[in-house]
């Protein structure tokens, strides 16, 4: 019997549940868990002396005995100025070549305690690719679930780590309702980024890099992709416990950037809805990471922006397109997805302040956008 741990809870239901448990969703609702944990500050003059990865944050991080082990020296990654007021943090220089690597290893992590029969993740390429690293790590058995025409490059980076892949016919929603009817089985972990709270406080780890690069301050502006929200929600997330903590003063702005052609989260709090008003229609984007027309955090998402002050940013295909080209002539080889933040910025007023963008997934997955 495993000791008592982080306990699961419903944001909707209040529902709780024990993190030790496979139950992957709110029993009542359906609905995505948050975590029922309380970080501490963490000690800025030490950091220098930490391990160079993100266990460097221990105190913000919800208790793993097994994290160290299954870290790949995630985070820590560059922070480049593009700009005189924006800066891009180049977070496809993980060891898989995305962000998502950092949630994957905290999934990984509590998946390596609960001994699971199999575990289970769905998604586009990234997070797939990175549950696969991380779960090889660990020495779990990792089925990925994926849409049909996913990248041929992603599909062998998962393949090479060990994982078996499942291409489901249909768009991103149809492949993660193939991935949640899987993950009822007996034995299953879900690795879920969407799902799951132990990724976002993963994804959090972000901006504590941040504050810890800045000496101690946070950018004016913090502009993430979003789809299904997991980087704007683990930021969120350190924006709340750094100022509860009294180690920043104020919150910076949330900005989030989405497709114009699969924008349902953009139209929602345009509108000055709660949730989403309804579903997008699954229209093609270059940006397929954050292609999702119904995310499951919705509301968590557009509390989070309003929250900061924050708003939303739509780009076009042909923005997209432009804003990969730019970047690599300035020596930045990024995905379609990961430069998104960076054709809203070039597009859009120029903000007071710092404002720092994401780069989330290395170009060398895709190649360069037709």
């Amino acid at each position: 019997m495993l000791p008592l741990m982080t306990a699961y809870e419903c944001p909707r239901c209040r529902i709780q549940s024990p993190a030790d448990a496979l139950t992957w969703c709110c029993p009542r609702c359906r609905g995505p868990w948050d975590l029922a944990f309380t970080s501490a500050p963490v000690p800025l003059p030490s950091l220098a002396s930490r391990v160079n990865s993100l266990w460097r944050y221990t105190e913000a991080l919800p208790p793993l005995p097994y994290g160290p082990e299954v870290s790949l020296g995630e985070g820590r990654t560059p922070l480049v100025r593009l700009t005189d007021s924006v800066s891009a943090k180049l977070d496809f220089l993980m060891p898989t070549l995305s962000f998502k690597d950092r949630g994957a290893v905290m999934l990984a992590a509590h998946a390596r305690r609960l001994e699971p029969r199999t575990v289970l993740a769905d998604s586009s390429g990234n997070a797939g690719t990175a549950i696969a690293a991380y779960g090889a790590r660990a020495g779990l058995d990792c089925v990925v679930y994926v849409p049909e025409g996913t990248s041929p490059k992603k599909l062998e980076q998962i393949r090479a780590h060990g994982a078996r892949v499942v291409e489901v016919p249909g768009d991103r929603e149809a492949t993660a309702r193939a991935a949640r009817e899987a993950a009822d089985e007996p034995g299953v972990f879900y690795a879920s980024h969407v799902y799951n709270p132990y990724f976002l406080h993963g994804t959090k780890t972000y901006v504590y890099e941040l504050w810890e690069e800045l000496g101690g301050r946070l950018p004016d502006t913090i502009v993430v992709p979003v789809g299904n929200g997991t980087l704007l929600l683990g930021a969120a997330l350190a924006l709340d416990e750094l100022h509860r903590h009294g180690l920043v003063d104020t919150r910076p702005a949330l900005v989030a950037v989405q497709a114009e052609a699969v924008s349902p989260l953009a139209e929602a709090f345009h509108a000055g809805a709660e949730d989403l008003v309804r579903p997008a229609d699954p229209r093609p984007t270059l940006a397929e990471g954050i292609a999702i027309p119904a995310p499951p955090r919705a509301r968590q998402i557009l509390r989070a922006v309003r929250a900061t002050g924050g708003t939303f940013l739509t780009v076009t295909e042909d923005q997209i397109g432009a804003a990969q080209r730019d970047l690599a002539r300035r020596g930045l080889f990024v995905e379609a997805t990961g430069v998104a933040c960076w054709a809203a910025v070039s597009a859009a007023p120029p903000r007071p302040g710092l404002t720092v963008v994401p780069l989330c997934g290395a170009g060398a997955k895709t190649g360069l956008a037709a």
